[in-house]
């Protein structure tokens, strides 16, 4: 009996390990507009951030100071997506949402979910190379999509 319950335990306890194991590309973090290659994120598969660190940011100021850059709408299967991205210099301070995909409750509760981790992704990466939130595929690719395009403004 003791065998059977350890085993279990173990069992449960690996899967949990298993499931809640996540990789992470490894973003040059040091600058917005890092790599200027189209290189694509091995996680994600989406373009990695492009343009020149020395380039101005094309855009409007926010009520800080910072650089506010508008990215395209990104029409996914559930609706259109599209970001705001406030720049301090070449530092990526903030990600609004302006449009969020929204084909009914499901489609709600997806992206309450997952807009803020990729709203976090997104500031620790300080770029567009950030993963897919599992479950949201169009959610993530409309915001990593419209993401890009407004870095691609800096």
């Amino acid at each position: 009996m003791r065998r059977l319950l350890l085993a279990l335990v173990s069992t449960a306890a690996g899967l949990a390990a298993v499931l809640s194991f996540k990789t992470h590309s490894s973003a040059d973090t040091s600058n917005v507009a890092a790599p200027a290659t189209g290189a694509q994120s091995s996680t994600s598969g989406t373009p990695a951030a492009t343009g020149s660190a020395t380039a101005a940011p094309k855009g409007g100021t926010d009520a800080t100071g910072g650089t506010t850059l508008t990215g395209k709408v990104d029409n996914t299967p559930y609706g259109p997506m599209q970001v705001e991205v406030i720049l301090q210099g070449h530092k990526i301070t903030d990600v609004k949402v302006l449009q969020q995909t929204n084909t009914g409750v499901e489609s709600q509760q997806i992206d309450a979910n997952s807009i803020p981790q990729l709203t976090r992704e997104t500031l620790t990466a300080q770029s567009a190379r950030i993963d897919s939130v599992s479950g949201a595929t169009s959610t993530s690719a409309g915001y990593i999509g419209s993401l890009q395009s407004a870095l691609d403004k800096a």
